[in-house]
């Protein structure tokens, strides 16, 4: 039997592509830099020109579902939050809605994932690594396009994230993937906390989702579709 596709957009190491490859999909993935730990089918360019081309083309009908997690940093809650209080970090570029208006025009389902913060997507899923009894929160937020799923319980943490922060150092049974020093994790307790094992680049680590999440999405999709032509 021929396996679902997944386009997944703006793709970096793949964490998000290795959920879906887990949940049944095969998986094309597409970013800007070079990634050569992808471990699926890539192509390398400019995420909103590679899918106004497949539109043109008629390749687009190749995919069940695309992915899409463009750049956050300008709603991101470090950016909007710390950052901003202390005069730190500069503008940065927001490709939600011209996204949005692509993954409109494919006609397809889609997932589109940011962060917490001020990101303009609808939450229709919130995730968090106590969902998968992972070491890590990493909670995101997931604009979900022509299909839908009921939202899971979020569960109460078991602690802190490991880590100083205000002054304050805290153990807990979470590590903080992002950044380095205070506390942080190191690349192989990204690795571990995550279930991250291909690629050991820390700012590809910091950057991924867990495959957990883009898993229970994937599965809970093709629930949705199976549902839909039965």
């Amino acid at each position: 039997m021929n396996r679902p596709r997944v386009l997944d957009l703006f793709s970096c190491a793949g964490g998000a592509a290795m959920g879906y490859h887990l949940a049944g999909f095969e998986v094309d993935g597409c970013d800007i830099d070079d990634r050569p730990r992808y471990p699926f089918p890539y192509h390398r360019g400019d995420a909103l020109e590679y899918l106004a081309h497949l539109i043109l083309t008629g390749d687009i009908g190749r995919y069940t579902l695309v992915h899409v997690s463009p750049p956050c940093q300008a709603g991101c809650a470090l950016t909007v939050g710390t950052n901003a209080s202390q005069g730190w970090g500069g503008t940065h570029t927001d490709l939600v809605a011209p996204t949005r208006t692509l993954l409109d025009r494919t006609g397809l389902p889609y997932v589109m994932e940011q962060p917490n913060g001020k990101a303009k997507i609808r939450k229709d899923l919130s995730l968090c690594g106590e969902m998968f009894g992972l070491g890590v929160l990493r909670h995101r937020n997931f604009e979900l396009g022509r299909w839908s799923t009921p939202k899971p319980v979020h569960p109460k943490h078991r602690g802190y994230v490991r880590g100083h922060r205000h002054g304050v150092k805290r153990e807990g049974p979470y590590v903080a993937a992002y950044g380095k020093g205070g506390g942080k994790a190191t690349v192989p307790e990204m690795q571990a906390a995550m279930g991250i094992t291909w690629t050991d680049v820390h700012e590809e680590l910091t950057e991924a989702i867990p495959p957990a999440f883009t898993r229970w999405i994937g599965r809970a999709f093709l629930t949705c579709r199976q549902e839909v032509f039965a």
